[in-house]
């Protein structure tokens, strides 16, 4: 290879760099198949993971490769673009520490006492750095029943379980609550780990998909809809509506659109919806824009084939009819219950499609320990404290 060929090689794979390390210029369509933005402005280029049959690794279809062969600098963007995705560290949630002041992170702990409780007694911690004292039962304070009982109630109903069905089943390990006092549960910390995760920022890709499907909200049809991240079956934005051909339905598509860029801190370089004129119209307000990269937006899709859309069809069968067949029908519009379905949807219940792992682990975040619920409460009851020591 000669000194010209050696400078062009470079100079291909120092653009590629440039073009991976700028936001919104790759798009992941599928696991072999990517979008990169024209550096021109003109246009996107398609690259694809080569079959069995062909000797090279990756094709594009920009003409440095089409007519030369050569290794383009879209393809250099794609293989930097990997590479970045799996040296960005995700953002791990893991069980307090109770070894350590919960309020300035000091070892020098006593015990002080002990909170008498009808389902056991709970150790009491003072501090001696700052003073203050605490207990082991974070995020559980003044509950009756045990962290356990709590957790695994939440657990059994997001699975599928009734509310009466699941205080049934926690007679079993003693503990006697009546249906009411599950769902209070679930009002509570819904509340609490929604408000927490609500501030980390998931490492979605650039392909979502809007969908939406009918459900019974005190009798009445409603209309839910919901933003589902294409690579990594996130959840990153739902959005309840009355009906969605009336004159209101874009605005309600436009605020589940105005949901995803705040969650993701993005927008997407590929949208893919149905035929709904609402989603037209919302993708014009929301997501389009004069300036490059422009969003795409893939409509028409039908259920299977090509253009199909059975990500979102299985996502709305499994994760919401199923749940939502049971309840037989919601109480009010601002429920709990959706949100609890989507925190469970996203960090709580593995996926075969994603190897037995959650969408949140696929976005970079990680929740640890053997009972991932205490984690999740647990890291939500102690950041408002912390934030109010810190000010």
């Amino acid at each position: 290879m000669g000194a010209g060929q050696m400078q062009a090689l470079l100079n291909r794979e120092e653009r590629g760099k440039m073009i991976a390390e700028k936001p919104n210029q790759i798009s992941r369509i599928r696991e072999r198949f990517y979008r990169v933005v024209s550096q021109s402005g003109h246009g996107m280029y398609d690259v694809r993971k080569a079959r069995m049959n062909e000797t090279i690794g990756w094709i594009c279809t920009c003409p440095d490769f089409v007519y030369r062969q050569v290794k383009c600098k879209h393809i250099w963007a794609v293989e930097f673009s990997a590479k970045l995705r799996e040296i960005i560290k995700p953002r791990v949630i893991e069980p307090i520490d109770i070894h350590a002041c919960i309020y300035c992170k000091s070892k020098q702990l006593v015990k002080w006492g002990i909170r008498h409780n009808k389902y056991g007694d709970i150790q009491k911690f003072s501090c001696k750095s700052c003073g203050r004292y605490f207990t082991v039962n974070l995020g559980f304070e003044r509950m009756k029943h045990n962290p356990q009982g709590i957790t695994a109630a939440m657990q059994l109903y997001f699975s599928g379980e009734s509310l009466r069905n699941t205080a049934k089943s926690l007679r079993l390990i003693g503990v006697q609550v009546s249906h009411k006092t599950v769902y209070c549960w679930i009002q509570k910390y819904v509340g609490l780990m929604d408000k927490y995760l609500a501030q980390i920022k998931p490492q979605v890709s650039d392909t979502w998909r809007a969908d939406e499907m009918f459900l019974k909200i005190k009798g009445d049809k409603k209309y839910l809809y919901a933003l589902l991240d294409d690579e990594t079956r996130f959840w990153i934005a739902k959005e309840v509506a009355g009906d969605k051909f009336s004159r209101e339905a874009p605005e309600y598509a436009s605020e589940l659109f105005r949901q995803g860029k705040e969650v993701a801190g993005k927008k997407p370089l590929t949208l893919i919806t149905d035929g709904l004129h609402a989603y037209e119209l919302a993708y014009r307000r929301e997501f389009y824009a004069h300036q490059k990269p422009v969003t795409k937006h893939v409509e028409h899709v039908t259920w299977r084939g090509e253009r199909g859309n059975e990500k979102m069809e299985s996502f709305n069968g499994n994760t919401v009819r199923s749940r939502e067949k049971t309840m037989r029908s919601l109480k009010r519009e601002d429920t709990p219950i959706l949100t609890g379905m989507q925190i469970f949807h996203n960090h709580l219940r593995p996926h075969m499609a994603l190897g037995q792992r959650t969408p949140g682990q696929m976005a970079g975040i990680e929740i640890v320990g053997e009972n991932k619920w205490i984690t999740l409460i647990q890291n939500a009851a102690t950041r408002p404290r912390t934030e109010r020591q810190s000010r």
